[in-house]
């Protein structure tokens, strides 16, 4: 009698077991077809990075119009432009991802826009032209791109044309 009980309860619990590897496959599926249809980028304005690129050079653009008016040739103009070539430079990296080599140098030119955005905010900071929760902001957000472009540096593989 105990070994039908034990037999019974085996039973039950491989069918369970089944039941949910074919719940997990079926999840694993799913996955697969979003990513799938997320994966499926037409221009580098799709791209996350872009848009946060995007985003922190309009931040930066309506925040530096507070700076004074000696700095408009000096810090606001270097810190518009840097802030711009960061989404300029990923487009041209875009653009160029037939040839890994061409990419990664783009990818480079933007990682160097992006530090020198992150470095003139620390400027506009410590000469009192933003806040202090304004620049956590605005740094956190050139951090998070660095970090982003960090990875297509290192796997550029999955964004190259493939021939």
């Amino acid at each position: 009698m105990l070994w039908g009980i034990i037999q019974s309860t085996i039973i039950t619990l491989q069918s369970e077991r089944s039941e949910i590897r074919s719940q997990r496959s079926e999840v694993r599926n799913q996955n697969s077809e979003i990513r799938d249809r997320n994966m499926k980028i037409n221009s580098a304005k799709d791209l996350e990075v872009y848009k946060k690129t995007y985003a922190l050079a309009m931040q930066i653009f309506e925040i530096s119009k507070t700076f004074p008016k000696e700095e408009r040739y000096a810090l606001t103009d270097q810190i518009r432009r840097s802030s711009r070539s960061v989404c300029l430079n990923l487009r041209e990296a875009w653009a160029k991802r037939r040839y890994e080599a061409h990419f990664i140098s783009k990818l480079t030119d933007w990682d160097g826009e992006n530090n020198e955005t992150d470095s003139s905010l620390d400027f506009a900071y410590d000469c009192d032209y933003v806040k202090t929760g304004t620049h956590k902001t605005l740094t956190g957000l050139a951090s998070e791109v660095g970090k982003m472009l960090g990875s297509m540096i290192n796997n550029p593989y999955s964004f190259l044309i493939k021939q």
